[in-house]
């Protein structure tokens, strides 16, 4: 469905700091990094769509979080869930949402919420029983 998910970030450095700290938990390689843009982007391991970028504003504006949007990355079990949600907070991240059952959108919902040093949403889930 998705080609690929891009986040505005403000301080690219920090970001691309946060980013690899979180996706080192989740097995997500990166697939692309130039300084000069800047921007770096990532996807599941063996593939190359879709992918998660991270980049400053093209039109050099100014970076606003979009309140409501979230982008969400799969775990592939609970505790990569507690795992990647405890990398984040550490990389610099907030809490939006401690890992956990969330049984009203499904039983095996198992979820956690954070944004990172931007303010951009993010949400890392299991789908499977424990």
């Amino acid at each position: 469905m998705f080609s690929h998910v891009c986040v505005g970030v403000t301080d690219f450095d920090r970001a691309l700091n946060f980013y690899e700290r979180l996706f080192a938990v989740l097995g997500i390689e990166r697939r692309y990094y130039d300084a000069n843009v800047p921007w770096a982007g990532w996807h599941s391991a063996g593939g190359n769509r879709p992918h998660f970028m991270i980049s400053k504003p093209f039109n050099d504006s100014p970076h606003n979080a979009g309140n409501g949007q979230m982008s969400a990355f799969l775990a592939s079990s609970r505790e990569q869930v507690r795992q990647a949600h405890a990398a984040a907070l550490a990389a610099g991240g907030t809490c939006e949402g401690e890992p956990g059952l969330r049984p009203h959108y499904h039983a095996n919902y198992f979820g956690a919420y954070f944004r990172d040093p931007d303010g951009n949403k993010l949400c890392v889930v299991c789908h499977q029983p424990e």
